[in-house]
């Protein structure tokens, strides 16, 4: 991803992401219109931060995606709003930047396991004690590292790309 094109994406998808963690820590769900926006920011920014060959070519990233999301919810490795989120954010990705993005995902992950269990732990856990995702047992809020990959992937190409 060039700087350049991220410039673009990474205004219209912060607060989207911000949403999708929030939503997935609150209530354990990712809504369907947070996919539905961050579909449609690819759609409409995409033409403007991207040349129309790689633009097209993205669009195929959101189907593979999709496709290994249906059958990872179905074996039950994952919820359908996460893999529905995944192939969501999987358009602003460039395939060179696979490697980075999994990197990104294994730290945010760890980040957001951590950052979830010392808060589910401590006091700070009463300024939301009604959250789902403090007592969903062994589950966890996949949305709230998912997002973060996706702002810090968008970020890095910023400042780096």
């Amino acid at each position: 991803m060039t700087a350049t094109a991220a410039l673009w994406f990474l205004p219209a998808v912060i607060p989207i992401a911000i949403y999708v963690a929030w939503s997935d820590l609150q209530r354990m769900k990712i809504p369907n219109i947070a996919v539905y926006a961050l579909v449609i920011c690819f759609a409409v920014i995409g033409l403007i931060a991207l040349p129309l060959p790689q633009y097209l070519w993205h669009w195929s990233h959101l189907v593979i995606v999709l496709l290994v999301g249906i059958i990872l919810n179905a074996a039950g490795v994952m919820g359908a709003g996460d893999a529905k989120f995944m192939a969501a954010a999987a358009p602003f990705v460039a395939v060179a930047d696979l490697q980075l993005v999994m990197a990104l995902f294994a730290a945010c992950l760890l980040a957001g396991f951590v950052t979830h269990r010392i808060v589910k732990f401590s006091p700070l856990r009463q300024l939301v004690p009604h959250w789902e995702s403090w007592t969903s047992g062994k589950r966890f809020p996949m949305g709230f590292p998912l997002a973060m990959t996706l702002v810090f992937y968008l970020g890095f190409a910023v400042f780096f790309g």
